[in-house]
């Protein structure tokens, strides 16, 4: 049975190919790639792939002297280097990629006979009275004086200026909806606001004017065309870091660009006969990532450990407005060789929150360094660099001590005993440590609820005794969820699940591993394995305390009619929260992921044929999709 999500792409890309050509696009050429690149991903061989669209029917149809096909096309710096893997040349042409309507115009003997638009990529609309008005568009060739005799195609983009668009058109969407809609009215009329900028010539006789792609260009220019900038990088990593440049200088070219057009210096007439090149590509300016400058640096502080924030210009990313982003930790600091004033490529990869991934190479730039900050803003102790972390070495630091009973009550999920009933508790110095929790009594937790006159009045508070009573039927819990509840920089409750699978399946063998040996497990490099052993250390005490007094019982791991099972819940249930959902997973001993992995064994949500993300990412592994009613009836 057909996918319904490739039904779905396959009708919105050829509703928007339409509207395009038909000069009333919808949607942003950023928009239509990332329409077409899921639908490459999930059928990469589907028809709609190789076809370019087709133009309105209110113009003659003329063949093309060249091919007019679409571009292969890298979203990222990835992409692009697994190309640049499979086509190694000595140096990399770059062109501007315009984002403009084609036009091919058709010379004989050194004059224009038509002009003709992409239509299909073999035939298009003849609109030679509507190019011969727009800027760029030459009656006839001429070089040094002399009328050049040249017969065959020359291909270029149709732009509209942004002063123009300002200045004229602002009802239009963009420069370039309202550039495809002027070139294409059947009266002309505005056709003369258009500029038309050229990047590729062929010449249908014997005759020879240029030898290879670079030529071409200067051959262009020298006969009076607008020709598209080239530069020549001498390796895809520079093409990566001028990229990086251009994405940052687009804002102050007259025209709009969407990426960069990546070709081999020789003509391939061979490869450009094809209907989708494959010895050049368009390296796209992705909506997920764009280039700002570096302003300054806060420090974001999660109990101990300090994360550095990066604060830049405003920028857009994926529709939203973004001005912080992660910088991660010290040594990713310092190779990415950040800097106050650094040009900086900020990305925002699907669901996950920005982030610093570059900095742009340049010169004459006035830059300064950032400053760490050298100890802790509430206890005063100097804080420990160890490049991946910087943090407060003081377990008794106020912050750390709140900060831990807070992921503890989170992690072990006491409802009752929210967030402002610890702070409280904590600023009375009635919690001091995990250990008080199970502590306290229910006079201890009375005066929160009533004021001095119910509780003279000899008032019971029900609200007091709900938290208490919640507080006791937190005592049995996995292991994995004791350890991952204690708030130990790298040790989460997920993590602390694949330890406990490794291997370490009690809590003293936990508290007794060594750095190699929790290195030793997949997913666990060296640098965290060292601060898991000694976070383990640090709160050894307690942990052996609450479990041999008998405060806290530990179940045994792996048991439960969802042993060995994992599931990730999308949308929305009807029976229960999702919370209540995936602790019932955990209570049957199963396990939760936030996202859909080859490894996930059931994606659960009530809409199982929708398109969404997550169920076209599940149909891909083959993951069983199955819904709320489907999941209880596992669980019962």
């Amino acid at each position: 049975m057909k996918n319904p999500r490739i039904t779905e792409l396959e009708q919105l890309i050829t509703k928007y190919q339409k509207s395009y050509y038909d000069g009333e696009g919808e949607i942003s050429d950023a928009e239509f790639d990332k329409l077409w690149d899921e639908l490459k991903e999930l059928d990469p061989e589907n028809g709609i792939l190789h076809r370019v669209g087709a133009d309105s029917g209110n113009f003659a149809k003329v063949q093309h002297v060249m091919p007019m096909g679409s571009q292969e096309k890298a979203a990222n710096p990835e992409q692009f280097l697994a190309w640049a893997e499979k086509h190694k040349y000595e140096q990399y042409l770059v062109e501007y990629k315009l984002d403009g309507a084609s036009l091919e115009l058709q010379y004989e003997n050194g004059y224009l006979v038509r002009a003709v638009t992409r239509g299909d990529g073999t035939i298009g609309d003849d609109i030679t009275a509507n190019a011969r008005k727009m800027g760029g568009v030459n009656a006839a060739i001429y070089k040094n004086g002399e009328l050049v005799p040249f017969t065959g195609g020359i291909r270029g983009e149709v732009i509209m200026t942004h002063q123009v668009h300002k200045s004229y058109f602002p009802d239009k969407a963009n420069c370039r909806n309202a550039a495809n809609g002027l070139m294409k009215r059947k009266d002309g009329e505005g056709s003369e606001y258009l500029k038309l900028i050229t990047y590729d010539a062929l010449s249908t006789d014997d005759k020879v004017f240029f030898t290879n792609e670079e030529e071409k260009i200067r051959w262009l220019m020298d006969c009076g065309f607008n020709a598209v900038r080239l530069v020549i990088c001498k390796s895809p990593d520079r093409v990566i870091a001028y990229r990086a440049k251009i994405m940052e200088e687009r804002k102050s070219i007259e025209y709009d660009i969407d990426g960069l057009v990546i070709k081999e210096r020789k003509i391939n007439l061979e490869d450009a006969r094809r209907a989708r090149p494959d010895h050049q590509i368009a390296f796209k300016f992705s909506l997920e990532e764009a280039v700002s400058t570096l302003r300054s640096v806060e420090w974001s502080i999660s109990g101990g450990t300090y994360t550095p924030v990066a604060i830049f210009d405003e920028v857009e990313l994926n529709g939203t407005k973004v001005q912080r982003a992660s910088l991660a930790n010290p040594d990713t600091m310092r190779k990415l060789g950040v800097r106050i004033g650094s040009h900086v490529v900020v990305v925002k990869r699907g669901e996950i929150i920005p982030k610093i991934e570059s900095v742009v190479e340049e010169k004459d730039i006035q830059t300064q360094d950032i400053a760490f900050p050298c100890t802790c803003e509430v206890c005063g102790t100097t804080l420990i660099d160890e490049g991946s972390r910087l943090y407060c070495p003081n377990k008794q630091c106020e912050k750390r001590v709140l900060h831990q009973l807070l992921k503890y009550q989170q992690v072990v999920d006491i409802r009752d005993l929210g967030e402002t009933l610890i702070t409280n508790l904590f600023k009375d110095k009635k919690l001091t440590s995990i250990s008080d929790i199970y502590s306290l009594q229910i006079e201890d937790l009375v005066p929160y609820f009533l004021n001095e006159e119910s509780m003279d009045a000899d008032k019971k508070s029900l609200g007091a005794e709900k938290v208490y009573n919640s507080i006791q039927s937190h005592r049995n819990m996995k292991l994995s969820t004791f350890v991952g509840a204690f708030d130990i920089e790298g040790v989460g409750e997920t993590s602390a699940e694949k330890l406990v699978a490794a291997g370490f399946n009690s809590l003293e063998k936990l508290l007794t591993a060594s750095v190699d040996e929790i290195a030793a497990v997949y997913g666990f490099a060296e640098i965290m394995a060292k601060t898991i052993v000694e976070g383990l250390k640090e709160n050894a005490q307690e942990m052996r305390t609450l479990t041999e007094n008998g405060t806290i019982i530990l179940e045994v791991e792996g048991q439960g009619t969802l042993s060995g099972k994992s599931f990730c819940f999308t949308g929305e249930l009807v029976s229960m929260k999702r919370a209540d959902a995936e602790q019932l997973v955990k209570k049957n001993g199963g396990t939760i992921k936030s996202s859909v992995t080859k490894d996930l064994t059931y994606l659960v949500t009530n809409d199982t044929e929708s398109g969404s993300s997550k169920n076209v990412k599940a149909a891909k592994f083959g993951i069983p999709i199955i819904n709320e009613k489907e999941f209880l009836a596992m669980v019962q």
